[in-house]
């Protein structure tokens, strides 16, 4: 008489598949989040540029030329941006650039964008 069931060893083989395909799903899901965390940051870090480039036309002014730092944060995270504004070939133009840098980690630029102000 042959006795049904599983021997250890077919046990053992199928813990082994179910804990890889385990370990493997948790490395994808921390891969997901740190990816999440990276593109908020992306994002806040463009709304703090956007703002202040906007700052720049509402103005209506003539930025001087020159290069500034300031705090900019946004929700919960702390920016540094940078603005440097930089004369143009066209003397009625300036180039206004603006970075942004983490606040820990000043030397990791996230963003930079960069618009032309016209002189009125």
């Amino acid at each position: 008489m042959r006795q049904r069931g599983f021997t250890l060893l077919e046990v053992l083989v199928a813990l082994l598949i179910v804990g890889t395909a385990l370990g493997a799903a948790l490395r994808a899901m921390g891969s997901l989040t740190q990816n999440s965390e990276g593109l908020r940051s992306a994002m806040m870090a463009t709304w703090s540029a956007e703002n202040r480039l906007v700052q720049v036309r509402l103005a209506k002014g003539w930025p001087a030329t020159g290069k500034t730092t300031f705090e900019c944060p946004q929700a919960d995270l702390n920016f540094i941006c940078e603005e440097e504004v930089i004369a143009s070939p066209n003397p009625r133009m300036r180039r206004v650039e603006v970075s942004v840098f983490e606040a820990s980690a000043p030397q990791r630029r996230i963003i930079k964008l960069v618009q032309l102000v016209l002189q009125e």
